[in-house]
């Protein structure tokens, strides 16, 4: 049987979280403010808009103290985050 070719690994910035995070984020905060500005929207457009920048802020949270474990050495850290 033939062998399978190495597959070669993504560069660093294809596999950053940052820019989607923070894009998400961004994202968010512009349609929080525009619907607290214009009022467009359901009653509940305002709370999604919240719970979006709250998801986000959770995402950021879960990265970091992934690479804080990564940073340390963890078994269970995920691979790739230096």
């Amino acid at each position: 049987m033939p062998s399978t070719p190495a597959v070669p690994e993504l560069p660093a910035r294809l596999r950053a979280p940052e820019p989607v995070i923070v894009g998400g984020m961004l994202a968010w905060l512009v349609a929080t403010v525009v619907v607290a500005v214009t009022g467009i929207g359901p009653d509940r457009a305002l709370t999604v808009c919240w719970v979006g920048l709250v998801v986000g802020l959770v995402g950021t949270a879960i990265v970091l103290i992934q690479r804080l474990a990564v940073r340390r050495g963890t078994k269970g850290a995920q691979e790739g985050l230096d």
